[in-house]
């Protein structure tokens, strides 16, 4: 499975905080993967559609104790995706619309677009508000790679409610809209993290928080070794260069006629075109510094330079 089921399959084993937690929950799937489709006064039915199981398992039950609805489940199979999804149905009765005014999905003037303050009063419940809107429509990319997180909803409201839900829990979200819905996104592994707590899936954020770790390092290790690639090349091209002027200065002058400084950094630099400044340094008689040998350097450069002139 991928990262993004095993957090829902862990997300649907979380215990409620306290009676309502469920009905927060269930609300939250409802207004997301559920239709809802209307016969006449007080006439509903209702159609939820998820492709994965336990998902569906938690709906349905749900459902039956928290309104005790009588439901049709049909398992069907995708021809494009050869994969199965669940319709839970749930026909015309006469405790329906009572159950979906309890759940937000209808006010007093008819279809709801937020989420409805009564479900979000708790901290507890706020949290499984968020858990049931992941289970419906929530993705998180594997950790290993970029990160990336989403739960699309069909109005901005639904999708402004649950950034302020998040907000309120010190997680930032953001809203883009993607044709006819909208997306609710998180692209810092921080945010990713906090929502996975807030939610109770703590298996998963460990899982997730190790996989920063390791990226961590792994970036680190790469920049280093970069950095190191790229001083060996600068100190190779520089090693060209002087080797270059070295040669202009000896066919005009001649190594005799040199200075004894220049003659030694010349058989030096000749004898060791690979070492650094520092290691030409090391190996003079008597040993010289950085400064000096960088210095001499310079010089042997300047004369190249005038003779090109």
């Amino acid at each position: 499975m991928s990262f993004s089921s095993d957090v829902k399959e862990e997300l649907t084993r979380v215990e409620p905080g306290c009676s309502h937690c469920e009905r927060a929950l269930l609300a939250a799937i409802i207004r997301i993967e559920g239709t809802l489709f209307f016969s006449g006064k007080d006439r509903y039915r209702l159609e939820v559609v998820t492709d994965a199981p336990y998902v569906a398992r938690l709906t349905w039950r749900l459902l039956h104790e928290t309104y005790n609805l009588k439901t049709e489940l049909t398992t069907r199979r995708s021809v494009l995706h050869k994969t199965p999804n669940y319709l839970i149905g749930v026909p015309a009765q006469a405790n329906l619309p009572d159950a979906l005014h309890d759940m937000g999905v209808l006010g007093e003037s008819g279809l709801e677009f937020g989420v409805a303050d009564k479900l979000i009063s708790k901290q507890c419940c706020a949290a499984s508000y968020l858990r049931g809107a992941f289970l419906g429509s929530g993705f998180v990319s594997d950790p290993r790679g970029d990160f990336h997180f989403e739960i699309t909803v069909e109005s901005k409201e639904m999708a402004e409610d649950i950034v302020d839900i998040m907000a309120d829990r010190g997680i930032k979200a953001r809203i883009m809209q993607r044709r006819s819905s909208f997306v609710v996104y998180l692209k810092s592994g921080e945010s990713i993290l906090e929502f996975l707590a807030v939610t109770g899936a703590h298996q998963s954020a460990l899982i997730m928080e190790n996989a920063r770790v390791v990226k961590s390092v792994r970036n680190d290790v790469n920049r280093q070794t970069n950095a190191e690639i790229a001083n060996q090349v600068k100190a190779a091209n520089a090693s060209v260069d002087q080797i270059y002027a070295m040669r202009s200065v000896l066919e005009a002058y001649g190594l005799e006629k040199l200075p004894p400084a220049l003659q030694e950094i010349i058989r030096l630099r000749v004898s060791y075109p690979d070492a650094t400044l520092k290691e030409l340094g090391e190996r003079a008689n008597p040993p010289l510094s950085k400064s000096a040998v960088y210095h001499r350097m310079r010089r042997i450069e300047q004369m190249a330079r005038e003779l090109q002139a």
